[in-house]
């Protein structure tokens, strides 16, 4: 009797579903060809879009703080993001503009580089020279280009890393600020022999490129993309989302509530807290990822490198603030993760050929991927060009240039 019951259900149901599909197949259909249609067009407009690699050089006499990175990244970056109109977006298959901030090694010799879209090579241009006067900047070929695919058999090895933060995105990580870069340069940094008084967090990590050796490589990439859309999970809503800066409200909202029911003040941490979420988030947010790799011939290569790369970003973190930490490594801290090494090896070649396309944010190279939100002050942080305060040999600088720049750049 039970079994007949169960049997007459499927029956019912079966009869139920096929009478009714007129009703929910198309729109199940519907959905399903608007995400191809998505996914078609997106990919077609990534196809299509024209880079380059700016390099910049900048004097030996520049004693600029940071905050003059973080004005460039504002003005160059910041404003060419967007999906543009509903055309734009759901026909054309446009995206948001994303850009990479690269330091890189080669051989101990270091260099800072911008890839970007083609048609702002004129915008990134002007705001470097308006806060950089007697830079260079020149379009190079892709340094990437010279290393060949990761595989087992062949003449490289290589090491990488990204990076996630390790609490929420609004609460920030040490910047240059906290460092006292934000000051006015000191009349003993200025002159022909300036007194070295000043800590700046970059020089650590510029120290480390620079003891490279002969064969031996580092790339690191900051991608960045305008983070001014709602994307993460509203909580206790299903299907709504909200923006970073909301998290932030948030959390500063948790801190009070949690004071409030325990009936005592706000802790002079949590204070301190919420005064510094409150003056993050009143900054420019970009969505961000990190990635570096280390890579040298196999025969020049030293085991030592991956503790340097994945330490690369440590001085930028507190015990009461945020801080990086590694995420997805190409290695394994067990043997029987990877008896045969080959899962190793499809780790590598998939970390290159992302590094190579600058890939992070969209298909085929977003997946996995740990997307944060850092402010305007933390990325000129963590990407400015060391000032007089770091002498590093290995960093090499131009002559003060005695032309000024391009008289066509755009304002």
């Amino acid at each position: 009797m039970f079994e007949q019951t169960i049997i007459e259900g499927i029956g019912l149901g079966t009869t139920f579903i096929g009478k009714t599909a007129f009703l929910w197949v198309p729109p199940i259909l519907a959905y399903i060809a608007w995400l191809l249609w998505m996914h078609y067009i997106n990919r077609l407009y990534l196809t299509e879009i024209k880079w380059s690699l700016l390099e910049i050089r900048i004097p030996k006499d520049v004693t600029k703080s940071p905050l003059a990175m973080q004005l460039v990244i504002i003005n160059a970056l910041y404003q060419s993001g967007g999906y543009g109109n509903w055309y734009q977006k759901y026909w054309l298959g446009n995206l948001p503009a994303w850009f990479s901030l690269e330091m890189v090694s080669i051989e101990g010799n270091v260099r800072f580089f911008i890839r970007t879209q083609s048609k702002f090579n004129s915008i990134v241009e002007s705001q470097i020279y308006a806060q950089y006067p007697q830079a260079e900047v020149k379009e190079v070929e892709d340094y990437t280009l010279a290393v060949p695919p990761h595989n087992k058999n062949g003449e490289w090895s290589m090491f990488g890393t990204e990076f996630k933060l390790v609490t929420d995105d609004a609460i920030p990580i040490k910047t240059y600020v906290d460092y006292g870069l934000d000051k006015p340069v000191p009349p003993q940094m200025q002159g022909a022999n300036p007194v070295n008084n000043q800590i700046d967090p970059i020089s650590s990590t510029v120290e480390f490129l620079g003891s490279l050796r002969e064969g031996e490589q580092t790339w690191s990439q900051i991608r960045v993309r305008p983070s001014n859309w709602a994307r993460y999970p509203k909580a206790g809503e299903w299907f709504k989302k909200e923006k970073w800066t909301d998290t932030g409200k948030n959390k500063i909202k948790e801190i009070q509530k949690k004071a409030k029911e325990d009936a005592v003040p706000v802790s002079k941490s949590d204070q301190d807290l919420i005064n510094v979420i409150q003056k993050s988030i009143t900054k420019y947010g970009f969505d961000a990822g990190i990635r570096t790799i280390y890579l040298s011939k196999k025969e020049s290569f030293d085991a030592s490198r991956p503790a340097g790369l994945t330490g690369m970003f440590r001085q930028y973190g507190s015990a009461d603030m945020n801080g990086f930490a590694p995420c997805n490594v190409t290695a394994f801290d067990y043997p029987w993760q990877d008896f045969s090494g080959k899962r190793a090896v499809e780790l590598k070649h998939a970390m290159l050929e992302s590094y190579r396309h600058r890939g992070f944010f969209y298909t085929p190279y977003n997946e996995g991927k740990k997307i944060f939100v850092l402010n305007t002050e933390e990325l000129a942080t963590i990407f400015h060009f060391p000032g007089r305060s770091s002498e590093t040999p290995s960093f090499e600088r131009i002559e003060a240039k005695k032309s000024e720049p391009p008289v066509n750049l755009p304002i």
